[in-house]
């Protein structure tokens, strides 16, 4: 699909089109980290759950970098074309890929020589280290491939190729589940063994979208011609939106890790860790309505589409409540569902995960819709809406509810944060957003 398609064709119908390639292919991607989940789970035990659990947030900084970049770069590549200027818009995509290369080495540096020391800081125990250091070098090693999944996607999305995106992230992850299997049962390699599974199917995935630079659709094209400090700020500060709700996935989950060890100890982050895992796959939903609907709002932007703008996000957010009210309902009505789905729990567990779960699904559907907000400032180029809104769902209200509301509900309130932050969150993003669209519309 070319710019022009992104501004003449209906709003319904390109959305549409981008929309299941795009949940697909983030959904795929939640399956890199669900395999491991319910490998470990049900192969090895609550305990490598509760490690895994308690690593999960390096990987979401990995991946959240590729996104930083990728997200960051293709939403100005986007505006450019849609201005016409072709040469700007490759300036931003190599741009893009310099930071993409810089920041994998400065992580590959620190993450090798503090390892260990990385794993205490995300809480670690007696317990569970030994199998965190079972899994994590692994994932070390494997940053690259996490990097350039994220960053690639992004790019070769808003290329015109929804489809090779979608199908790479299928093959990847398709691979990543019966590597799992094999590594983990028959081979019997343990947490490494579904790392390692992890690492080959994100290397697969990166190699599928690697093929788009040889296709007669790619337009992206690497050139230092043009280039000026200020697009390396540009990126950085369009992208941090999309890292840090990357990033505060991992920061909830090292919040709420390091609460439930102080209230009731392992049993309580291997509960998080089902209620966390399923809450990968329903921000993956978001992020596909919003990797659906960004590309087409950016181009339209850049185009002076106002109207067109605003078909968009109605549909996204329509869509966005429609999607998330399925596991929320999911939770409410049969809330072990998900628990039997990762382990073989016994009853101090079910006693645990029912209640919580019924809690914490709540902040989904608010979550879904904070999300398509926070995707429309950022295409927009409104960063500071978009910013503000990270930093309240994602660190700020998350961390105070978190410790504030158990000193009244104990327990309760641990799990009660998460949907009081997102509330929160949805009440100034609808004021944001009113505000915004009155005075573009008059």
């Amino acid at each position: 699909m070319n710019t022009q398609d992104f501004l003449q064709k209906p709003v319904r119908e390109i959305f549409f089109r981008y929309l299941l390639p795009s949940i697909l292919g983030t959904m795929v991607t939640s399956i890199y980290v669900l395999a491991d989940t319910i490998i470990i789970g049900k192969g090895i035990g609550a305990v490598a759950m509760a490690a895994l659990n308690i690593a999960l947030p390096v990987y979401n900084i990995f991946f959240g970098f590729g996104l930083l970049f990728g997200v960051g770069g293709s939403v100005l590549m986007s505006i450019s074309r849609g201005k016409g200027e072709t040469q700007r818009a490759n300036g931003y995509f190599t741009a893009s890929l310099l930071l993409t290369l810089a920041f994998l080495a400065a992580s590959m540096v620190i993450c090798v020589f503090f390892m260990e020391e990385i794993a205490w800081l995300l809480g670690g125990t007696e317990e569970t280290m030994p199998y965190i250091m079972e899994y994590l070098p692994y994932i070390v090693w494997g940053m690259g491939a996490f990097f350039f999944s994220a960053y690639l996607q992004t790019f070769v999305r808003n290329d015109g190729a929804p489809k090779l995106a979608m199908n790479s992230v299928i093959i990847g992850g398709v691979t990543n589940i019966i590597l799992d299997y094999v590594f983990v049962y028959p081979m019997d390699l343990g947490m490494g063994g579904a790392a390692l599974a992890t690492v080959i199917g994100s290397v697969l995935t990166v190699a599928i979208l690697m093929s788009h630079f040889f296709s007669g659709k790619n337009q992206l094209q690497v050139t230092v011609k043009g280039i000026r400090p200020a697009f390396f700020r540009d990126i950085m500060v369009n992208g941090f939106s999309s890292f840090f709700i990357e990033a505060a996935s991992g920061l909830t989950i090292f919040v709420f890790n390091l609460q439930l060890l102080r209230y009731v100890g392992n049993t309580g982050v291997t509960v998080f860790g089902v209620i966390s895992n399923t809450a990968i796959v329903v921000t993956c939903l978001c992020k596909g309505i919003n990797q659906a609907a960004q590309p087409i709002l950016s181009t339209n932007f850049g185009a002076g589409e106002t109207k067109r703008i605003y078909q968009v996000l109605t549909l996204a957010l329509k869509t966005s409540a429609v999607v998330c009210a399925v596991p929320v309902a999911l939770g409410l009505i049969v809330p072990d569902m998900f628990t039997y789905i990762f382990l073989h729990p016994d009853a101090e567990i079910l006693a645990l995960s029912a209640p919580a779960v019924r809690i914490y699904f709540v902040g989904f559907l608010l979550m879904g819709i904070n999300m398509v907000f926070i995707c429309y400032f950022q295409a927009v180029f409104k960063n500071g809406c978009s910013l503000l809104l990270c930093l309240l769902r994602g660190c700020v209200l998350v961390i105070l509810f978190a410790y504030l509301l158990p000193a009244f509900l104990d327990l309760t309130g641990i799990w009660a944060a998460f949907p009081a932050a997102e509330l929160v969150t949805m009440v100034i993003g609808i004021w944001l957003t009113a505000r915004t669209v009155k005075k573009e519309l008059g």
